[in-house]
């Protein structure tokens, strides 16, 4: 990895230094091409990109998929380690992502990362010459915004709707005020009702728990009258077994 490194570090420098001096399409891409077929070259990210995956020394870190038609970052811990500070000058993966984004790439799928574009294709180098940076959403914001013309009319009915929306939303606070206090009253009528409801409750379950000793107490009170009269039955049953059979108030034996 070291040497595939260096490789990629002399190659850099190569593309910076051919960007600097303003080399010629066909010395950076390896095809004669004419004056009229003269495109601005590629900027030097796509190409030190285009270089480190059409590198065999790399296909463990980063290679073309099956089809050519993309590349996939095998191991984006060590590209960001080894390859990135040799080709950028910096180790920021993240940064490399959306650097892709703003030339047009996208994520092919979610399971590992894998980009592709159009004009990115393995063996047709000259195709990225098509690829162009995107402008920046705020860029374009700010353009608009300085050469944006509101008519007078317009600006004049606009602030008639402001008004009127201005309007709209104090009335809806008032609403809502008055939604708010119907709702504190109800709540605070729930809560007294809830209330008596409670000391209501706790009465009759006082009144019951009272009823219920009376009850066991009535119980009690029966059984124990209940157990005199049959031992007194009992013992009056004893008496008439002793006396015997009497015929006019004499025993007979």
């Amino acid at each position: 990895m070291e040497d595939a490194s260096d490789h990629l570090r002399l190659n850099a420098n190569i593309i910076d230094e051919e960007e600097e001096e303003g080399f010629p399409l066909e010395f950076m891409i390896g095809k004669q091409t004419s004056t009229a077929e003269l495109q601005p070259p590629p900027p030097p990210f796509l190409l030190k990109t285009y270089q480190v995956v059409e590198d065999p020394t790399t296909d463990e870190v980063i290679s073309w998929n099956g089809e050519g038609t993309g590349f996939v970052v095998w191991q984006p811990a060590e590209f960001a380690r080894d390859l990135l500070p040799t080709l950028f000058k910096h180790c920021n993966f993240s940064s490399f992502v959306r650097q892709l984004n703003t030339y047009g790439f996208r994520k092919v799928t979610t399971i590992r990362w894998e980009f592709s574009n159009d004009m990115f294709r393995k063996g047709q180098r000259e195709l990225m010459c098509n690829i162009r940076r995107r402008k920046s959403w705020s860029h374009l914001h700010a353009h608009n915004k300085s050469h944006q013309v509101v008519p007078t009319t317009t600006t004049t009915t606009m602030k008639q709707e402001d008004h009127h929306q201005r309007l709209g939303i104090d009335h809806n606070h008032e609403d809502q005020r008055s939604s708010s206090a119907s709702s504190s009253f109800v709540y605070s009528a729930l809560l007294d009702e809830n209330k008596c409801l409670k000391n209501e409750n706790e009465f009759l379950s006082l009144e019951l728990g009272k009823t219920k000793k009376k009850c066991k107490q009535l119980m009690e009170l029966v059984e124990r009258y209940k157990g005199e009269g049959e031992e007194e039955d009992e013992i009056d049953d004893d008496d008439n077994e002793d006396e015997g059979l009497k015929l006019f108030g004499v025993k007979l034996e």
